[in-house]
């Protein structure tokens, strides 16, 4: 894959469209009322563009929309291969526009280009490109029972799926709603966050060119209390799907509650416990992964391995170690393909971060400090030690580059303190003996375990949530299971 250098993405980005309109019904066009936000680059603080701000009038049409094109069955009674050749198309042009989407993204969020062309989009496409494959694979099923009946149990689209999303990894977690959502047949009104819309809007265009049918991908623009929330009260939306904070999760399931009981599945918080034990092999791959762990996407990442268990006897040379492999991760330029680390989704954000790392020097003592640093938005890597396992630092989702770290003695209580937490989103373990992995594997409250490794995997394995880090699956055929419903049909046969 060809990177290129920092001129050709700066002189891509000035010769770049931005489309900030709403889509709906298969055209753009400007809210209702004609409003607008400012988008803004973090990493040089410039407006990139002002997008449509979409409130309570364009998500009733855009629902209005989905609902239409649903039951007149343009796409939910559209055959399997049907579905499957408009997907994979659909895949094909994301694939043929990744530096287009790439620049978007990494304008919107300051991330890394390198990060951006490498795992963003290429992800997103592939999430499309699964399902795709996945969709004309999925039977249906015949139960056992007596001779004069036939007992058939089918899958059929949920209707009209609205799906929430947040600004960390745009493009791609919306394609992890996308794939399910559209191969099962359902229409979807997409709303992303106000910090990121830039590559949905974007992606709409596309999924029109690859042959999905006006109104079943909508995508609105704008603020959760005007549109996310609109969505959410709304009667004719049938499911929403949701991947963000778990405060917003939590009001997401209070409005359908009021409206239509609508079922609502949430990707939310994570405070993840990344264990490395004095067995562990290999302590370099163990600091490597540790470092990415935190520091990749500048440690907004919901599954990130925020909290550090280290056995007491090698805690030293395994800091010594992480403090070297630190190095590699600083902040630059977002548009150089040597950055590794990019800026905060905004300063609003990075004085959160920043109010954390002052707050935690109360409470533990710092190793690294990330805070030394002239790039707007940004924090460095910041490492907090022998942090207590009550303080704030160690118990809230701080959503930056910040590690804290505690040593442990027993495995007992490397597992009390990795399950001591309101949240369940993942966990790693690092040993080289197998009966310990299975062992903790298997009682550590998390929805993906990881053993020697951090956060690997692939579209075949479900993305999960324990406690209050959600519910429903994303990833795998499982997540086929939200956006359809169940049906029986039970056939009296004469006897």
């Amino acid at each position: 894959m060809a990177f290129h250098d920092l001129n050709y993405w700066q002189d891509k980005a000035k010769n770049l469209l931005i489309e900030s309109r709403l889509f709906i019904n298969g055209e753009y066009c400007n809210a209702a009322d004609n409003s607008t936000f400012a988008t803004v680059n973090p990493a040089s603080q410039q407006n990139l563009a002002g997008v449509a701000r979409g409130k309570k009038a364009d998500v009733e049409c855009a629902v209005q929309a989905a609902r239409e094109v649903f039951d007149r069955g343009d796409w939910s009674q559209a055959s399997p291969a049907k579905r499957k050749a408009v997907l994979n198309a659909f895949a094909d042009l994301m694939e043929s526009h990744r530096e287009e989407l790439a620049l978007l993204e990494t304008l919107d969020t300051g991330k890394p280009i390198r990060h951006s062309l490498r795992d963003d989009i290429p992800g997103a496409a592939r999430a499309i490109r699964w399902y795709a494959e996945a969709i004309d694979k999925v039977y249906g099923e015949v139960a056992p029972t007596d001779q004069n009946a036939l007992a058939m149990v089918v899958r059929e689209p949920v209707g009209v799926v609205g799906a929430v999303v947040p600004w960390n990894f745009p493009l791609l977690l919306a394609c992890w709603k996308l794939g399910p959502a559209l191969a099962a047949g359902n229409s979807v009104v997409l709303k992303p966050s106000e910090k990121s819309p830039l590559t949905a809007l974007r992606l709409a265009a596309l999924a029109k060119e690859a042959g999905l049918p006006d109104g079943v991908l909508n995508v609105i623009s704008g603020f959760g209390h005007e549109a996310g929330q609109v969505l959410a009260l709304h009667p004719d939306v049938d499911v929403i799907t949701f991947t963000g904070s778990t405060r917003t999760g939590k009001q997401l399931l209070k409005d359908a509650g009021e409206s239509n009981m609508k079922r609502v599945w949430l990707g939310a918080g994570g405070k993840s416990a990344n264990i490395v034990f004095a067995d562990c092999e290999n302590l370099q791959q163990a600091v490597n992964a540790t470092a990415a762990g935190i520091f990749y996407n500048q440690g907004q990442v919901c599954i990130a391995g925020t909290r550090l268990l280290l056995q007491a006897s090698i805690a030293d040379e395994f800091l010594h170690l992480l403090q070297e492999q630190a190095d590699h991760w600083q902040p630059g330029n977002p548009l150089d393909p040597a950055t590794t680390m990019g800026t905060l989704i905004d300063s609003s954000h990075a004085d959160t971060v920043l109010s954390y790392i002052r707050a935690g020097e109360n409470h533990a003592s710092l190793l690294l400090d990330g805070r030394n640093t002239a790039l707007p938005a940004a924090v460095g890597p910041t490492i907090f030690v022998d942090v207590a396992p009550d303080s704030p630092i160690s118990r809230e989702e701080i959503f930056g580059p910040v590690l804290v770290v505690t040593r442990f003695n027993s495995e007992e209580e490397a597992l009390r303190l990795a399950n001591d937490s309101q949240y369940g989103l993942g966990a790693a373990v690092w040993t080289g003996n197998l009966s310990r992995a299975h062992r903790i594997s298997r009682r550590l409250k998390a929805g993906s375990v990881f053993v020697n490794n951090y956060n690997d995997g692939d579209m075949t394995v479900p993305f999960v949530g324990y406690k209050q880090s959600g519910n429903g699956r994303d990833k795998s055929l499982h997540a086929l299971e939200k956006f359809t419903e169940l049906k029986t049909i039970w056939i009296a046969l004469e006897p």
